[in-house]
């Protein structure tokens, strides 16, 4: 197992064991939430699940550009790493994924804000406005690499700072935590 690789594990247990310790303190201190069962909720479980599918098509691409050996991040994690011949449907999939990463990285940014104002997630339970401020660090970024009238020096600033594996990581993390937390 390559350096980088067990850096993101240590990465994802640590924070992954600091969420768990988190939650045990809003399980065992925190009040538990009176059930909320509005038609404006219903819908925004359902912006909740549709947001679920589209951060997994968003961090699927990235794994399948790791097996596939594409991208910077491929070569930083694998350096000697020799990715199994692609396959054209493999290779065209991904091709697909690119071209349409940013509108579904637009759709996925919009849907969990419609999520979290239409259920009413608790802000004082850390988990949530962490994942509200990633989730918004990630689409603003992410408007700067695509915006045409973007200095050059934002452009390599915001792809740094967009195209960070942590970020997906600490989003998962974060969103299942809270989520178990609130759940009754």
């Amino acid at each position: 197992m390559t350096r980088e690789i067990k850096k993101i594990l240590g990465y994802t247990i640590g924070i992954t064991v600091l969420s768990a310790l988190y939650f045990v303190y809003v399980k065992m201190t925190y009040p538990r939430l009176p059930e909320n069962e509005t038609i404006l909720s219903e819908i925004g479980e359902g912006f909740g699940t549709a947001g679920l599918w589209l951060l997994g098509i968003i961090y699927g691409r990235t794994l399948l550009k790791l097996v596939m050996g594409k991208g910077k991040l491929a070569k930083r994690l694998l350096p000697d790493y020799t990715p199994p011949k692609a396959t054209s449907y493999l290779k065209r999939f991904l091709l697909f994924l690119n071209k349409t990463h940013i509108y579904v990285g637009i759709a996925a940014v919009a849907i969990i804000l419609l999520h979290i104002a239409m259920v009413g997630i608790p802000m004082n339970i850390l988990f949530f406005p962490a994942v509200l401020a990633l989730v918004l660090w990630q689409g603003f970024f992410g408007m700067f690499i695509s915006w045409k009238y973007s200095p050059k020096e934002l452009r390599k600033f915001s792809y740094l700072v967009h195209a960070q594996l942590m970020t997906g990581i600490l989003i998962g993390i974060f969103a299942y935590f809270g989520h178990m937390a609130i759940d009754n």
